[in-house]
């Protein structure tokens, strides 16, 4: 049997009502699925992912998928009308600004319920930015499922899950300095290339 979805809308109400002071946005998805998703606050993630467990009309008790996503610094481009004195005159004039957008790291969430049969709720957590300050709350001791799958985002994208049980890298080698997942990264160069480039620089003397 599908299982029924539950509007991100309605979960959105759902747990500011439960979880005073917290800051949920909802994300529109505009693609065929509408498939909208959450985004929570660091401060409260935890109580609202107990909240969305816990609750009897709710009851998401399985988080079956969680990854990361690596966004890269932007630039939003747009045009405004500002008044300048052009020959002496205070004329308006339109001008481009360019605004850049700091990156981060997201760890997106697919929540289901296997006792109420309905689902997904897909809820977001993004850190500060994608160096210095990577910091998200560990959802593991709320879905065990998530256990692996946080350690996995960890190692491939570089997010620190506070609050983990045992995050270590599961699939690179702990002595592995970098996140392989990362957009911007660029992975050393392998034996054959190596080869290569010691060829190229024999031919070239």
């Amino acid at each position: 049997m599908k299982a029924q979805t539950i509007p991100a809308e309605q979960a959105k109400s759902a747990i500011e009502a439960a979880v005073p002071g917290c800051r949920v946005e909802l994300l529109p998805n505009g693609s065929p699925s509408a498939q909208h998703s959450l985004i929570l606050d660091h401060e409260h993630a935890v109580e609202i992912a107990r909240f969305l467990r816990d609750d009897p009309t709710l009851r998401l008790d399985y988080c079956s998928n969680a990854t990361g996503v690596d966004w890269l610094d932007s630039e939003v481009t747009e045009k405004v009308k500002v008044k300048k004195l052009v020959e002496g005159a205070e004329t308006e004039v339109e001008e481009v600004r360019k605004t850049k957008i700091p990156g981060y790291l997201e760890a997106v969430y697919h929540l289901f319920s296997m006792e109420k049969k309905h689902g997904p709720v897909v809820i977001r957590m993004r850190t500060g930015n994608r160096a210095e300050d990577v910091h998200l709350p560990s959802l593991t001791p709320i879905w065990r499922s998530a256990e692996f799958q946080e350690r996995e985002i960890f190692d491939l994208y570089g997010i620190v899950f506070d609050g983990h049980p045992d995050l270590r890298r599961i699939l690179m080698w702990d002595e592995f300095k970098d996140h392989p997942m990362r957009k911007d990264y660029v992975p050393p160069p392998d034996d054959d290339d190596l080869v290569t480039a010691a060829g190229a620089e024999r031919s070239a003397e």
